[in-house]
Order: structure tokens, then C-alpha cells, then sequence
């Protein structure tokens, strides 16, 4: 308890009253398809538990293992997850939120990871732990090792309601977008269009291409593996990356945690040169610039590049701009560094704008240190967060073939000028840090409630074992309408059979009285 208590407030957060463990917990994390992002949620949550003793092991696709006492991470190293020397740019081709890709890797992963000897090992071993934590996203590769376990997931862009509706918490489309194609849902064809896309895209990912295809590749291997949408179902809980501070707010279940924000953190000391810049910055301030941990700024199309270069010499404040080699031509209110702590940078007072690709981490960062943003979306569901963050009025955002020097100084004027941002951003990052426990703490707590229960089965909704029939009422329905057929059919023979009988009787009458 006392090094939990040590860590929250290494983080600025006041510790709550969690009991120490009943024991030491052998969890098991499985990551092998994600980003550097992905790995940057899992990290921290690996680090609290083991900072109240108990032993984590990581699969994930990482060149650099974590070294931390109680914590044993494992790469598998597949050449398909290597992201050194990938081009984002490029991937803005690609308008169908990467699904093509995933076709393409997904079963190359599935039939490759199996084989690797460390992935053997960790996989023979597997029901030596307590519980199995997966990310939720891409990663259905990694459901055999859940295979009779008890697991969670975390789920990394939030709410996914895909996954919501496989716990029984079917959302409606009429208010919640899809992941593809962020919109306004207020006209009767956008919410049209937004119930196509969030039913096509989840047939087409779990029952005709992506998921039928991992799984024939892993049965081939692992005969006796059932349907990987049945392991899928037997989820305990996950801890959704998102807050209702910044997101939207929906209805969740007792097994759906909101837990975003979960790795953001007061400032650090910066280094004294990246310190002296900012501070003197003057009254102008300065604004930060980074494209994330995997685009990488030396693949930015010159083009691009040299307009934010012209850009930044129009504008009188001091840039601090994440780039992985020399850049020629800068002014001198430029300083380029291949690496930036950039929280810490966030948390500075004279920082008044944050140039980002508009990363989901990044997003809640800029609102957790309450700065604004201006967002340059490349790739996946970036755009999503752009247009989210503009609706929210944190910022503004910028389609990169659309740029030229004078909308980049344009807008970055705005943001700063106008004093309605910075005042909404505060408001969103005050309503984030008021919350009874620190968003980590919570995910310690549940991640031990799952094992302490034995899987918590209470958490289960009923509605995740119902087929979309039964959950849709379809069969009541069906039922009413034959009730109302059946009913309707015997109303009409009966009105019938009456008419036939006065008829009948109508005409008898009128023979007798033409023959009298």
C-alpha cells in the first residue's frame, strides 16, 4: 500500500484507502500488435501493481524492454510490427481506417507469433497466472492465451462499441459515431449512414474477413482453440482510455471503467536548456510541435515542411519542434530537438499551443495540462480526435493537403488570440483532475477485484448472452406480428361467414317473398 501511496503522489494525485493484495498476483499482459502508445497505458497500470508486489509479464512487439523490478517483458520481434523507418505519410491513401492493412497483417502475425520460441514458452506457461490482461484493439491474435482464464482488456481508443456490445451494452447509433467517419448526426441520412457504418465495418472485421482469417491460421495450429468470438465473450471487465470530461458520455456497465487520463502526470524538472527557452519566452509564449512517437518529422513531405518552416518565421513565438535530424532554413525562433519530454514541456506556464497529429495520449494530455491545440491528423482515427477536440472548442484543426503558410499562421493566431480557447481547454482540465480516486488507482483496484472474484461473473451483464435476435426482440416481435396476422386472419373469416350467412338468409327471404 505504501509504495502505491508513494507513486499516486509521484503522480500529484492523493492516494485512496486500497487494502494490500490478499497475495502476490501473477498477471500476464499480452500487447504484440500496438503502438508505442498502446504500450504507453499498459506501462503504468504494470508498474503500480508491480509496485504493490505482485509479478507481471509483457508480450509486446517493443525494441526496448522495460527493466523494473516485478516486471518481465518479452518482445516477439516480428519484422511485420517493426515501425523503425515507417512512413505515415504515406498511409493517407488509405481511406478505410487501415482495415485493408490489417487484412494483410493480422494473419501473417497469427501465423508466425506461435512459432517464436519465447512466445512458446510464455504461452506453455500461461495457466501459471492469475490473470490475463489483453489489449482490445487488433489484437484477437492474442485471445488463445485467455483461453480459460480469467481476463480483461483494455481497450485504447475508449469507448468502442464494438466491443460494449459484446459485454450487453449495445449503443445507439443515433447519437454515437462510428470510428470512420466523424460526423454531425443531425439529419435523418447522416444517422442513416452512421448505423451502416457501425454495422458494416464490424461484420466485415469479426465475421467474414479479419477474424475468420486469424482464426484459420490459428487452429491450424492450436486444434482444440474454439471460436475466438466465443473466448472474446468472457471478458470480466475493461478499462476504457477515456473520460466522460473529454468524451462523450454514454451509458456504461458495471464492467466498463473509464480510466482515461490514466498516464498523464504533473511536470518533471526539464532540461536546463529546453527550460531556458520556454522561460524566456516572454510574454508572446512559445508553442510546442510534435508529430508523436511514430511519425517521425523526416518523413514529413518537403513540401509541408517547408510550409511550417515559413510559417514559423511569420510568427513571434519561440517554437519548441520534436524533429529527428538537422533542419536547414529554420529562424531563429526555432529550436529542434529528436526528443522532447513532452509532458513536461505541456505543464509549462508560458507554453500557450500545442501542434499535434492529434494522437488520442496527446489529446488527453494537452487537456490535462490545459493547453489548446492545433491538430495536423495523418493517419487512423487522429482525424476522429481533431474534429472531436474542434466541436469540444480545445482548437482547431488542419487537413494537410489543404495547408499553406497563411492558414497555419492564421490559425495559430486564432488559438492564441482568442481567449475562449484556453478558458475551455482550463474548464475540460479541471473537470478531468476532480475525481475521486486518480484514474490509475482505479484500474489497480479492478485489475484485483477480477482476481480476488475469481473473474467477478457478477459483473456480467445478461444481455451479453443474448443473440442479436434475442437482445433486438426480433422473435417477440415476430411473434406479436403472427398473433396480430393470426388475429387479423380470423377477424376475416369470421366477418366473412357472418356476410355469407345474412346474405344467405337475405336472399332465402326474398325467394319466398317473390314466390308468395
Amino acid at each position: 500500500m505504501r509504495s502505491l501511496c508513494l507513486l499516486l503522489l509521484a503522480l500529484g494525485w492523493t492516494a485512496g484507502e486500497l487494502p494490500p493484495p490478499e497475495r502476490s498476483y501473477k498477471i500476464l499482459m499480452v500487447l504484440p500488435v500496438s503502438s508505442i502508445s498502446h504500450r504507453n497505458v499498459f506501462l503504468p497500470l504494470a508498474k503500480a501493481l508491480a509496485e504493490r508486489g505482485h509479478k507481471i509479464e509483457m508480450l509486446s512487439n517493443t525494441d526496448k524492454p522495460v527493466n523494473q523490478t516485478g516486471i518481465r517483458e518479452i518482445s516477439h520481434n516480428l519484422p511485420e510490427m517493426r515501425i523503425s523507418g515507417m512512413n505515415l505519410f504515406d498511409t493517407r491513401k488509405i481511406r478505410d481506417g487501415g482495415m485493408s492493412f490489417f487484412v494483410e497483417l493480422l494473419p501473417k502475425i497469427a501465423q508466425n507469433l506461435y512459432h517464436l520460441p519465447q512466445v512458446k514458452e510464455l504461452y506453455s506457461r500461461r495457466k501459471e497466472f492469475d490473470l490475463v490482461i489483453l489489449d482490445h484493439m487488433y489484437n484477437e491474435v492474442a485471445y488463445p492465451f485467455a483461453h480459460e482464464l480469467p481476463f480483461m482488456t483494455i481497450a485504447m481508443p475508449g469507448m468502442d462499441y464494438r466491443q460494449s456490445a459484446v459485454l450487453g451494452n449495445v449503443l445507439n447509433p443515433a447519437y454515437v459515431p462510428n470510428f470512420f467517419q466523424p460526423m454531425s448526426l443531425d439529419t435523418v441520412f447522416k444517422r442513416l449512414q452512421n448505423i451502416f457504418l457501425h454495422i458494416f465495418p464490424a461484420i466485415y472485421w469479426r465475421l467474414w474477413q479479419i477474424v475468420p482469417s486469424v482464426q484459420k491460421e490459428l487452429s491450424a495450429q492450436l486444434p482444440d482453440l474454439p471460436p475466438l468470438l466465443d473466448i472474446e465473450r468472457n471478458q470480466s471487465l475493461t478499462l476504457l482510455n477515456s473520460h466522460f470530461s473529454m468524451d462523450m458520455p454514454v451509458p456504461l456497465l458495471p464492467s466498463q471503467i473509464e480510466v482515461g487520463g490514466l498516464h498523464c502526470r504533473p511536470a518533471k524538472p526539464l532540461p536546463e536548456d529546453i527550460k531556458s527557452w520556454l522561460d524566456g519566452a516572454g510574454p508572446e509564449g512559445a508553442i510546442y510541435f510534435s508529430l508523436g512517437s511514430i511519425a517521425r518529422g523526416d518523413t514529413m513531405p518537403s513540401k509541408y515542411r517547408d510550409m511550417l518552416v515559413e510559417a514559423f518565421k511569420r510568427l513571434n513565438h519561440r517554437i519548441l519542434w520534436k524533429f529527428e535530424r538537422d533542419l536547414k532554413g529554420v529562424s531563429d525562433n526555432v529550436m529542434i530537438k529528436e526528443w522532447l519530454p513532452q509532458q513536461d514541456i505541456l505543464a509549462h506556464p508560458n507554453v500557450k499551443l500545442f501542434i499535434t497529429h492529434g494522437g488520442l495520449l496527446s489529446l488527453q494530455e494537452s487537456c490535462y495540462h490545459g493547453k489548446p491545440l492545433l491538430a495536423l491528423p495523418i493517419f487512423g482515427d487522429q482525424e476522429k480526435n481533431a474534429i472531436r477536440a474542434k466541436s469540444a472548442g480545445l482548437g482547431l484543426w488542419l487537413v494537410w493537403e489543404e495547408l499553406t503558410v497563411d492558414k497555419i499562421v492564421e490559425l495559430v493566431r486564432e488559438i492564441i488570440d482568442n481567449p475562449r480557447y484556453s478558458e475551455t481547454v482550463a474548464s475540460v482540465s479541471r473537470c478531468l483532475k476532480d475525481q475521486l480516486n486518480h484514474p490509475l488507482e482505479r484500474a489497480v483496484f479492478w485489475t484485483e477485484y477480477v482476481v480476488r472474484h475469481k473473474g467477478a461473473p457478477r459483473l456480467r451483464s445478461p444481455g451479453a448472452s443474448l443473440s442479436w435476435v434475442e437482445y433486438l426482440l426480433l422473435d417477440v416481435l415476430a411473434l406479436l406480428f403472427l398473433i396480430v396476422v393470426t388475429v387479423l386472419l380470423v377477424i376475416r373469416w369470421t366477418v366473412k361467414k357472418i356476410l355469407r350467412v345474412v346474405f344467405t338468409k337475405s336472399k332465402t327471404k326474398n325467394v319466398k317473398e317473390k314466390n308468395q
